[in-house]
Formats: structure tokens, sequence, C-alpha cells
């Protein structure tokens, strides 16, 4: 019979949980300290450990690197009900096997612990682990599976100096991810750089990643050292990268793999230890298989790889999200914003974000701007966010909205609008939607989007 040991100061926790795993036909043994915890360990044949975070005395994460230390292969599940990535990575970093957030989902303990059983550990006791943490708040909020998922995927890659590919639509937060994961690695004093690979011509950004000589190009009036040498052996986060023209994906490859490049306009070889965190909002292996992007460099990127899921597969975060964003919004703006009515947060959660945590955030912000008192209601909340809420919330359960359009009509439309708006400027069009010149020529072509008078602007 396998032996759990649940170490939690809540006396109805641990009784419940007691009686729940003895239904379910393990040994168990409760400890309400960690001190008393690491005893029963040290006295008993304990199987797996089921332990809460936040613990009197000796702390949950203390306990958790006590066992790690005795018993590098035990299986340790942490509990606790603070939803923050700073818990998740220490956890995660201390060797963890899993994390389960209060109140307790059963299914989900049980599947954790399922797991815990079934495989062996695979932790390395001389890995990197981080010390306290103490960085600054992480801007990144969630409590739902998916992102829990991200957190503890943000704790493992940061362990050491991996490539990494983080996936996901625009305005999910992929460049916070990146910084989260430089900011938990060994690495967290040196530079973060990052580097948006669609906002500037080839030959200047493959200046700016690695640097020129004077006279490579026209305006190149001097020397300038570029991002690969600034960054040393800190963290260089190349977003949008599957922007990257073939010569510069030649150039990054070199890198990975050599780890040498020459700055634009010399033959000089320079040496470079920096680690690679890229992003993209697209499918990269479709452009594999059109040859717009290398095989070889896709898998050198692709080591490790974090999926960021979008806003409307997360929508239990919204609330949570809502109030760090207001908190911080309050902040910059000094505005009093506490509290949001029922029918505004209905209309949040109901929206499906089609620009996801930045898009909410920029709703918010306006909501704020123009809010008088202390409560956001839906007055003032973006007009399409409360039209879509009131007819999803008047049809019966699994009636689809007869004014609701798909994600792709609706950026269809949208980008049709900003084109007329701007009387199809590109250039303009571009800073609006916040995306690159590649990417606007790529919708047009894809939406078949034709200018009225047939001539196009740049």
């Amino acid at each position: 019979m396998e032996h759990i040991l649940i170490v939690d100061d809540d006396k109805a926790i641990r009784q419940t949980l007691k009686v729940h795993f003895q239904q379910c036909g393990f040994r168990v043994s409760l400890a309400e300290t960690a001190e008393e915890g690491v005893n029963l360990v040290m006295s008993s044949n304990v199987n797996a450990i089921v332990s809460d975070i936040r613990l009197p005395g000796l702390d949950g994460l203390s306990f958790l690197r006590e066992v790690k230390q005795r018993f590098p292969s035990m299986p340790v599940i942490m509990i606790t009900a603070f939803h923050d990535l700073e818990m998740t990575v220490a956890a995660m970093q201390g060797g963890a096997t899993d994390y389960v957030p209060k109140p307790i989902d059963l299914t989900e303990l049980d599947a954790a612990l399922e797991r815990a059983l079934s495989q062996e550990s695979v932790i390395d006791s001389g890995a990197l682990t981080l010390g306290p943490p103490d960085s600054p708040r992480s801007l990144i909020v969630g409590q739902s599976f998916t992102m829990k998922e991200v957190f503890k995927c943000i704790g493992l890659v940061s362990q050491s100096r991996v490539t990494v590919m983080i996936l996901g639509e625009s305005g999910t937060g992929k460049e916070l991810v990146a910084k989260a994961i430089h900011s938990a690695s060994a690495e967290r004093h040196l530079p973060f750089i990052a580097v948006n690979c669609a906002a500037l011509v080839e030959t200047l950004l493959e200046s700016e990643l690695f640097g020129h000589e004077r006279g490579a190009f026209t305006g190149a009036v001097g020397a300038h050292k570029g991002k690969v040498e600034q960054v040393g052996e800190g963290t260089l986060f190349l977003d949008e990268i599957a922007e990257l023209s073939p010569s510069i994906q030649g150039k990054l490859l070199r890198i990975l793999e050599e780890r040498e490049y020459s700055p634009l306009g010399s033959t000089q070889i320079k040496k470079s230890k920096a680690r690679f965190i890229t992003a993209t909002n697209v499918q990269l292996e479709d452009r594999v298989a059109s040859g717009e992007f290398r095989e070889d460099l896709y898998y050198r990127l692709n080591v490790a790889s974090i999926n960021l899921p979008p806003l409307r597969d997360r929508r239990s975060d919204i609330p949570l999200l809502v109030e760090f964003m207001l908190k911080k919004i309050n902040r910059d703006l000094q505005k009093n914003v506490r509290r949001v009515s029922a029918d505004a947060m209905e209309c949040l959660q109901s929206f499906s974000w089609p620009g996801n945590v930045r898009q909410l955030e920029n709703v918010l912000m306006k909501a704020v701007v123009m809010e008088r008192g202390d409560t956001l209601t839906t007055m003032h909340l973006a007009s399409e966010v409360s039209c879509q809420a009131k007819c999803t919330a008047e049809l019966p359960h699994g009636v689809p909205a007869p004014g609701l359009i798909s994600l792709r009509d609706l950026e269809r439309d949208y980008i049709s609008r900003v084109l007329d708006s701007t009387g199809w400027h590109k250039g303009k069009t571009c800073d609006i939607l916040g995306i690159s010149r590649p990417k606007l020529d790529r919708r047009i072509h894809e939406f078949g989007l034709t200018p009225p008078g047939g001539v196009k602007k740049n």
C-alpha cells in the first residue's frame, strides 16, 4: 500500500484529504507543520508528499528544499491559494513534481498524484535553482489550468540556457513570458534585449542584430554594435521571428550552430554567448513547408516551446486580470476605480477578445479614463464588447448569435476599414494595426482586398 504524507496547517483540509486518499486505497500520514513533516519523511517509508506552500514556521518552499536535499527523487505536490507566477516558479525550481491551486479540485489532485507515482523523477540535483523571489512582481496573471501549465514551463526552461520558442496569438503576452524566463534564470543580472523582427527593413534589422562597420550602407557614418554583441551572455528575445529574411535566417543559424557572426560590411568573425528566446504568432511549420522559413533553423529554435492560450480559452482568468489591470491603471492614471459592476463583468467575460490580453487592457484603460465614479460600468466599455455580450446573453444555451461573425471575418473587416480610413496608405495602416508591412501585404492578399480606385499608397 502506497504511503502519502499530507502537510497542511488547516485541520479541515488535512482530514478531508486523509479520508479521500484512504478511500482511494492509500495509507495516509498527516503533519501540521513543515518540521513535523520532515520528521515523518525521515522516519517513515513515504511514497509521495502533498504539501501546502504557506505553513507556519518553516514555510512550504523551505520544506520542499529540505525534502529534496535528503530524497531528490521524492514526488512532492505543492498546494497554495496564491495564484502567482513567483510561487509556481519557486516550487518548480525547487523540484516540485506538480502544483495544484486552492480551492482544491480533487480530480486534478488525483491526476497529479497518479502522474507523480507513475513516473520516475528526472530532477538533477545539480540543476540551477532560483534564489528567493526578490525580483519585482510579474505582470503575468492567471489561475486557469492552461496558465498553470505555462507557469510550470517557465520554471522548468529557466533552469538552463536552452533556446525557447513562445507561440501564441498577438496580444497574449509573449514578451512578458520571455522576460519571466530571463528573470527566473541564473543570468537574471545580465541584459535582456527585445527585438521586433518585423519592425525594420532587412538591412536595418541586420545592422540592429549584428552591427555594422562604417560605410557598410548609405548612412552608416560610423561603426555600430549590434544587439547580439550588446546582450553579451544575457537573453536576446526575437519577436515575430517568422518575418526574418532568408539572409538573416542564415546568419542566425550560424550563431546557433557555431556561435559565430560577422557585422554588416565586415569580414571579422565575432563570438556570441547569448541565450535566444523567440516568439511568433504564425504556424512556422507552414512557412517551412512553403520554403519561406529554413527547416534547419526551425529545429534549432524550437528546442523547447511554450504555448500561450488566447484569452477566450481562459475566460476564468478574466476577473483576476481585470483586478490586476485596474490596480495598475489606477496607479498610472491616478484614478480611483475600485469596483466593476456585474453587467460590466458579464460583458468582459462574454467577449471573444480577438486582441487578447492587450485588447482587454486597452478597453479597461479607455473605460477608466471616461469613468467619473469609482465603479466601472457598461456605459464606458467599448461598443463592440457591450454589443457581443448583450447578444450572447439573450440567446438560449447552444444557439449561435445571428449577428456574430468569425474571428477571420472580424479581422478582414477591421483591416479593410483601417485601409479605407487611411486612403490605403500602407505605412499609416501598419502603424494603426500594429503589424509589419509584409504581414499587411499577406492579409490583403489572403482576404482579397482591393482599393476603391485601384491605387495603392506606400
